[in-house]
């Protein structure tokens, strides 16, 4: 069972970036996903679920900016992130949600 992320980086202010989640090991499609990040120093902060319907909630601080998808046949949940500020700066992990199913992030840093 595993979730592995990939696409962040460094990007400047107003810059998009697209974020990828493939898991295995279990059925992908009976699970709801998020986006969870933590910036240096902070706790967890939750961002964005996708429940197996593809129902979609995001939190205020990103709402409007990112869009959260999946692609039951991949295997794979995505974020795309546009109109990105230096306070979206953060490891971004994946999770199954409701179980500590994690991935191990990807960086992602807003920077000029």
């Amino acid at each position: 069972v595993q979730l592995v992320e990939s696409g962040g980086g460094m990007v400047q202010p107003g810059g998009s970036l697209r974020l990828s989640c493939v898991a295995s090991g279990f059925t992908f499609s009976n699970y709801a996903m998020s986006w969870v990040r933590q910036a240096p120093g902070k706790g967890p902060e939750w961002v964005s679920t996708i429940n197996p319907g593809g129902g979609t909630i995001y939190a205020a601080s990103v709402k409007g900016r990112f869009t959260i998808s999946r692609d039951n046949a991949k295997n794979t949940l995505y974020l795309q992130m546009n109109s990105l500020k230096p306070e979206d700066t953060a490891l971004y992990y994946c999770t199954r949600s409701g179980t500590p199913l994690q991935g191990q992030g990807t960086q992602v840093t807003v920077s000029s």
